[in-house]
């Protein structure tokens, strides 16, 4: 396979948009453009004429009717894709802006968080999917740990909080303080 890039390939590609779209403020042909945002169609009499028509429908368009009603309103709630991916939104919108995400909510552990001794701690996901708990009372207190916490004190230092370890060897109780982390006695089955 040669390392040559067909142009014709291209340049077609960007004269067929042209030709089948035609900018409605006035009249020109569309061209391909790109931005930070992605790419979009972009009128070839700019800057005489600023109309734009972007390729990507991130716009909050709905995708699905949920029949549940709103909590703030009572109009219906909708599945909504957006910039920053799917949530979940009023339809009732602009008059109410309602929105929560279609994620699970973050389930408490009921383990007390040892670091303020108000909250408890819950689990949640980093960006990259993987799990980690951290106290529910964020950001007052930015209490976390990577690992499964269990209620207990430690035995080296008597701090308020176990995590479960996995060991080839099988799991094990560690210390969650960052400064011990010293290993329980019995291992878990």
């Amino acid at each position: 396979m040669s390392g040559k890039i067909n142009t014709q390939l291209f340049s077609a590609h960007e004269h067929a948009l042209e030709h089948d779209n035609l900018c409605p403020e006035c009249g020109s042909p569309l061209a391909m453009r790109n931005s930070k945002r992605g790419p979009f169609l972009g009128c070839t009499h700019y800057p005489e004429c600023e109309y734009i028509k972007p390729l990507a429908q991130n716009d909050g368009h709905i995708v699905k009717y949920l029949g549940q009603a709103c909590p703030d309103c009572g109009e219906e709630l909708v599945l909504r894709q957006g910039r920053y991916g799917m949530f979940i939104g009023c339809s009732g919108y602009p008059q109410c802006h309602h929105i929560e995400s279609p994620e699970k909510k973050a389930e408490s552990t009921q383990i007390p968080c040892p670091q303020c001794q108000q909250g408890s701690l819950v689990e949640r996901k980093s960006r990259y999917g993987k799990a980690f708990y951290a106290c529910d009372q964020y950001p007052s207190c930015r209490f976390a740990v990577n690992a499964k916490p269990v209620a207990g004190r430690c035995q080296a230092c008597g701090f308020g909080l176990l995590v479960e370890k996995k060991l080839a060897s099988g799991s094990k109780l560690q210390c969650a303080d960052r400064r011990c982390h010293a290993y329980q006695g019995e291992a878990i089955d």
